[in-house]
């Protein structure tokens, strides 16, 4: 195991999974890890900035849909963390997407930094209101 890989473990150890509504789970560290891989292996088709597609509601012209916002504007906020693994995971070809799956590239580790920084982004009303569905 490579000390960045400890480091990484290390940092999620940290995280609090208790966290009231108004405070979020993750810590800046798994922020900052998570960003990076957002921009090496997401940002390309969700945006630098996790703002998705303008019109992700509608397919294209070979029916897929596109990319969703992933900054708290579109559905992911609606999902639980397992959910949000799952589907970074499998990807969502299934599902009418064209996401391909990451889980031969992203460890369970990198996928919940991931996730961590794109809820970063969340406006805290809406985190707040996931935290409410599903952290309690």
């Amino acid at each position: 195991m490579n000390y960045l890989k400890i480091g990484i473990i290390s940092m999620l150890c940290l995280v609090n999974w208790n966290a009231s509504a108004t405070e979020r789970w993750f810590n800046q560290a798994v922020v900052d890890y998570g960003a990076g891989l957002f921009q090496q292996n997401c940002a390309v088709c969700h945006g630098a900035n996790a703002e998705g597609t303008s019109d992700w509601k509608k397919t294209d012209a070979n029916g897929n849909y596109p990319p969703p916002p992933l900054d708290g504007s579109a559905h992911a906020w609606h999902h639980s963390i397992p959910q949000l693994v799952r589907s970074i995971k499998e990807g969502g070809i299934k599902l009418g997407g064209v996401m391909p799956p990451f889980a031969e590239k992203l460890s369970e580790q990198d996928v919940l930094a991931v996730i961590a920084y794109f809820q970063s982004r969340w406006p805290d009303d809406i985190y707040t209101r996931w935290h409410e569905r599903y952290m309690q």
